[in-house]
Parts: structure tokens; C-alpha cells; sequence
């Protein structure tokens, strides 16, 4: 996906920047996106918006600008304070948050609806922004059992349609991944390991995947992303980074809860959209917020990574 700057003129009205991120922009300077469906459906509140600002200040600390993005009455928003995050994380029965997908997004413009942004989401809000690398915990992939299912995320499309750097700790764990490497492949995606020839399997920094290219440093990165603008090529790049070693589940372990946890999904009939949001609650349950934990320092081992990347890009 490119955007003409004849597009971003038309969607100024429903592009709303925060006064830190459109200085940082116009000045040039190193911004990272952030995704919002980590906030809204992905942890327990009050935990979410504790891990939202603090990884907004661990970006900080790099001397980059963080940029959460979401929709909030029917605006992108690029850059949220402290109320727009409240508001994402906040329980609250009568609320209507969607759960925004590349499909979802002009829906929720054109109906000035609310919703948080999934990894496909974020891409494209970034790309329109200018911002080219993204930081979240893990990728949506393809499902456990979507030879029946059909059950694939959007999030693999999206990096072979949009060119914006994404650095996780691999795909969620409750996925396959051996089959969300297949897709990714035949999709053209190029997956990087970060000081690490394993894909990591999200709590884990083991897996039975390996990945193919590794680069240690983020100004290798940097230059990739440098050659894929040259040669035209479309897409994104997905640095996989693996969670650090003190705070990681071992693989086996967190293997049988996860299993456990989607077959009570199963039990329960939970489909689509809800199949994520409930296995992750499910498993800081069974594990005693363990994974909880993991996954928060995950991300803000991602965020570092990113926040080092966009330096480097700064830099080249």
C-alpha cells in the first residue's frame, strides 16, 4: 500500500495527530506506532493502562517519540493522552469499542464509531502517518485448526501489502506457527530474527522454527528496509524478538495450558474476534498471571528494539 499525498490531504479531516507526535513528524524526527487492541482487549484493567504509559516512557528513554493509535469518534487518532487511554481501558458495560481490522476501519470513520486497532489496523493508520516502524507484543497468524476453519488474521496480508517495519516477540503463542510461516512465505514477507536463529514462540524464546536471515544490530535493519524502498517493493519486514531469557515460560509448559484454554474455548463456542481476547484471559488465570508478566515484559522489550530501529533509520 502507498498513500499519494493527494490521499493524506483528503483524510486531514479524520486525521488527528497529538501536538508531541506532529512535532516529531514535521521535524523529522524518530516516531514509533503503537497498537491500542493491547490496551482494550488484550489485558486486564488496571494493568493495560500501567503497561500502555510505561511503554510510551521506555520509548521515551531511547529519545524516540511513542504514537498509540486508535479510533476515537470516528478520528485516527495518532498520539493519545492520558484520558484517550483511560477511555480504551477502562471496563465499562455501555461501551461501544470496536475491534478495528483493515476491515473495519472505514466503517468505523464513516459511522464516527470508537475501537481500539489491531496489528493490520495499526499499519495502515502508521503508514498514512509516516511512520515507518511499529511496535506490539505478537502478530495475529493463522489459527489452530484453520484447515476447518479458515481462521487466518488480516495481520499476514497486511504485511505483504504495507511497508512499515513490525517488531515482535512472534506470532501469539495460542497459534500455529509452523502454518503462519508457510503463509508469510508464499505472501513474500521477509521474517528477521533479533539476535536469535529460533522463532520464538511469543512467552517462549524456543520453538521447533527457525528463522532464515538474523540480523544483530539495528542498523542491518535499517539498511534492508533501505533496499526494499529502492527496489519498489511492497510490504512491510517482521522482526521477530525474542522475550528475554528472565522473564520467558518455558515452551513445553505454557504448551499444555494452552491447550487446556482453547479447548474451554471450544466447550464455550467462542468464534472469531473473541477467540483471542478470551485465551489470554484464560491463560493469566491458569498460570497465576505469569503470562501476564511475560507478556508486558515482551513488550517493552519490543518497544526498546523498535525505539533503537527508528533511531537507526533516523541516522542512515
Amino acid at each position: 500500500m502507498t498513500i499519494s499525498p493527494v490521499q493524506k490531504r483528503e483524510l486531514s479531516s479524520v486525521l488527528v495527530f497529538s501536538k508531541e507526535v506532529k512535532q516529531a513528524l514535521d521535524e523529522r524526527r524518530p516516531v514509533v506506532a503503537l497498537e491500542s487492541t493491547i490496551i482494550s482487549h488484550g489485558m486486564p484493567y488496571p494493568k493495560n493502562i500501567e503497561t500502555a504509559k510505561s511503554v510510551e516512557a521506555a520509548i521515551r528513554e531511547k529519545g524516540v517519540v511513542p504514537a498509540t493509535i486508535a479510533v476515537i469518534d470516528g478520528k485516527i487518532r495518532v498520539g493519545l493522552s492520558d484520558s484517550d487511554l483511560e477511555f480504551l481501558g477502562q471496563p465499562n458495560p455501555a461501551k461501544t469499542l470496536m475491534k478495528l481490522s483493515r476491515r473495519d476501519l472505514a466503517y468505523a470513520l464513516a459511522t464516527r464509531a470508537s475501537g481500539a486497532t489491531t496489528v493490520a489496523a495499526t499499519m495502515i493508520c502508521a503508514e498514512i502517518a509516516g511512520i515507518q516502524v511499529f511496535a506490539t507484543g505478537g502478530i495475529g497468524g493463522v489459527h489452530r485448526g484453520a484447515e476447518k476453519t479458515l481462521d487466518i488474521s488480516a495481520d499476514l496480508q497486511e504485511l505483504a501489502k504495507t511497508r512499515v517495519v513490525v517488531v515482535c516477540a512472534g506470532v501469539k503463542s495460542i497459534l500455529d506457527i509452523g502454518l503462519t510461516l508457510e503463509v508469510l512465505e508464499t505472501l513474500g514477507v521477509p521474517v528477521f530474527g533479533y539476535q536469535t536463529n529460533i522463532f520464538p514462540s511469543f512467552f517462549s524464546r524456543e520453538s521447533s522454527f527457525k528463522v532464515e536471515y538474523r540480523f544483530d544490530h539495528p542498523a542491518e535493519i535499517a539498511s534492508v528496509m533501505n533496499y526494499q524502498e529502492r527496489l519498489g517493493l511492497q510490504g512491510g519486514l517482521l522482526i521477530v524478538n525474542p522475550i528475554p531469557q528472565e522473564h520467558e515460560i518455558p515452551h513445553e509448559l505454557m504448551e499444555k495450558e494452552i491447550q487446556k484454554a482453547l479447548e474451554l474455548a471450544h466447550q464455550k463456542g467462542i468464534q472469531g474476534k473473541a477467540v483471542t481476547p478470551f485465551l489470554l484471559g484464560t491463560l493469566v488465570a491458569m498460570t497465576q498471571g505469569k503470562s501476564l508478566e511475560a507478556n508486558i515484559a515482551l513488550i517493552h522489550n519490543n518497544a526498546r528494539l523498535a525505539a533503537g530501529l527508528a533511531l537507526a533509520i533516523h541516522q542512515a
